[in-house]
Order: C-alpha cells, then sequence, then structure tokens
C-alpha cells in the first residue's frame, strides 16, 4: 500500500510540472542587476528585460542591487525562491572572477545557481580623463610608472570585470595606482569625466558615447581584436601590451530551479537575442552577441566553470584580495 501511495504522489508532481512550466509565468518576473543604473550591464539588461516580457506575456522589472562588485545583487538571487520569477543578470565579475579575488566569496558561482542562458561578451576599453598628458597606451603607461603615487583608477566596485581590468593592466605596467570603487560605472564615469579620476578599464558600451563625444580619451581595446563600434582604435597588443580585459553576461536562477521553468527562460532568451530590433540595439553598443551553439543552460554552466579557473591565474599573479 505504501508503494502505492508513494507511485501515485510521484505520478501527480511529475504531472505538476509539466503544467507549472506551461502556466509560467503568470505574474511579473525580476530581473536583478547588480549594479547601479545607467551602467554598461543596465543598459545591456533593460533592453533584454523588455524583450523578454514580451515574449513571456508578463512585465520584466529591473531591480538595480549594487555592492561588493555585484556580490550583493547576486547573492539576493541565491537566496530567492527557486520558482523562476527572480533571477540575474550576472557578468564574468558576478560568476568568474570574484571567486578568486574575495578571500570569502557571499556564495559559490558554479554550485549556488541554476544556469539559464549566455547573452553576450563585450570589450573592454581603457579610456583616460580627457585632459591626461598621453596620447596612446605607450605614453599611458611612462605616465603611470612616473606618477603612481599621486594617480586614482575607478571600476564598478571590488572584484567588478572593471576592476579587474585595470588590475591585469597595472600588474603588466608594474605600477601600483589607487583604486576608488564605486556602486556602477555610471557614477564612475561620472567622475572620471569631471577629472576627479584619472582613468577607468570600462566596457564599451558605456564608454562608447563618452568617447564620441570628446568627454574622455580612449587608448585601447583591451582584447584580441579590434572593435567594431570603434574600429580606428588599437588593441592593447598593437601597442605592445600583451594585456587582455572582458565581460560577458548572462542570466542566472536560484539553485533548484525547476527543469522545465530553466528551459522555458532560455528559450526567452534566444528569441530575445535572435529579434533583429535587439541585435542592431546591443551590436551598436560593442556586444558580440553569442552564437547558438552557446546559449544553452549547459553550456552556461561548464563556461562559468571554465572561466573561473581562467581568471584565478591573473588574479592570484596580481596579488590582489579583498577581505
Amino acid at each position: 500500500m505504501k508503494k502505492l501511495q508513494a507511485a501515485v504522489l510521484a505520478a501527480l508532481l511529475a504531472a505538476t510540472v509539466p503544467a507549472a512550466a506551461q502556466d509560467f509565468p503568470t505574474k511579473p518576473m525580476t530581473m536583478v542587476i547588480p549594479f547601479a543604473a545607467g551602467g554598461p550591464t543596465d543598459v545591456l539588461g533593460r533592453v533584454v528585460a523588455q524583450r523578454m516580457g514580451e515574449i513571456l506575456k508578463q512585465t520584466v522589472v529591473v531591480e538595480n542591487v549594487g555592492g561588493a562588485g555585484g556580490m550583493t545583487g547576486l547573492k539576493r538571487v541565491a537566496d530567492a525562491r527557486p520558482d523562476g520569477y527572480t533571477f540575474a543578470l550576472g557578468t564574468v565579475g558576478t560568476n568568474a572572477q570574484n571567486q578568486s579575488l574575495y578571500a570569502h566569496p557571499a556564495y559559490n558561482s558554479a554550485t549556488d545557481f541554476s544556469p539559464v542562458g549566455l547573452i553576450a561578451e563585450v570589450p573592454i576599453v581603457l579610456i583616460v580623463r580627457k585632459d591626461l598628458p598621453v596620447n596612446n597606451l605607450k605614453e599611458f603607461v611612462a605616465y603611470a610608472k612616473a606618477n603612481q603615487g599621486k594617480m586614482q583608477f575607478g571600476s564598478a566596485g571590488a572584484g567588478s570585470a572593471t576592476h579587474l581590468g585595470c588590475v591585469v593592466l597595472n600588474t603588466a605596467m608594474g605600477a601600483n595606482i589607487v583604486h576608488v570603487p564605486y556602486k556602477g560605472t555610471g557614477p564612475a564615469m561620472q567622475d572620471l569625466v569631471a577629472g576627479r579620476i584619472d582613468y577607468l578599464c570600462e566596457i564599451i558600451s558605456t564608454a562608447k558615447a563618452q568617447i564620441d563625444g570628446g568627454n574622455v580619451k580612449a587608448l585601447a581595446i583591451m582584447t584580441k581584436t579590434r572593435s567594431p563600434v570603434e574600429p580606428k582604435l588599437p588593441t592593447t597588443i598593437e601597442q605592445g601590451l600583451d594585456v587582455q580585459a572582458y565581460t560577458w553576461n548572462a542570466i542566472f536562477l536560484p539553485k533548484g530551479a525547476p527543469d522545465a521553468v530553466v528551459k522555458k527562460l532560455n528559450e526567452a532568451i534566444v528569441q530575445t537575442i535572435k529579434t533583429p530590433a535587439v541585435r542592431e540595439r546591443l551590436e551598436g553598443l560593442g556586444a558580440q552577441l553569442v552564437s547558438d551553439d552557446r546559449t544553452s543552460p549547459k553550456y552556461l554552466g561548464e563556461f562559468v566553470k571554465s572561466e573561473i579557473e581562467k581568471w584565478a591565474v591573473p588574479i592570484k599573479a596580481s596579488g590582489v584580495t579583498v577581505n
């Protein structure tokens, strides 16, 4: 009898999962963006959130939860109910680099989330205040080494991709520059434009408008190839410094989310990045949308593990640790 009851219960539970997934979502969802409004992650996230909402026929509310290099927002999602209604827009900083940078990370990126889908990769660009007396990377390196005691660089927060971009740059230059962390690169960019800090290793999505407007000077793209949106800007490698920095964006649910819900959100992400208007908008910001073979939850899970291992090497070499 007990075996029969257990079998009946299991069958009922199995039957409810597809039904729940078929109905999902039945109310608005929340996308937690782990940085302040106006930054590159926020800009990309809002474009994606709007289209996902249209596809899923429910509003996707954006909630900016900055702090601790993005860990505050990701921790909020890790602790949320795994029902599909709260998910995070993670980055290389929040889901890979911080695992080695922080002495005590707030979560385990590889095990505390249900990966949903990778969206895009975005180059990082070295930009400086417009009155800094340098015009290329070689001049910047010489100036930084001669003036490192009085220079400052900003970032979206300790452990963010913009922080680590400058960490690997400073290590390659052999310079020790004071770090000023912000709650997102929106406020950091404001201070760079105002001349209160000297440079940023900024994601090109938000740097481009300031570069094109003449509010900051761009010195180098920190990837192997030039960016299509700033084709005249040489790479760090072209200018004699073998250093790379980038970010990526992906959707994560709390650990334990039902497979059917993960599948439905993943399908919405894939449809979103295939939407012509979305592609045009994000590619115009410098984002490189991922190919079809890189959009699955399984791929994202494996990708995160590989990125954690990859970034552990330069972080350890830099000697930088955040307590």
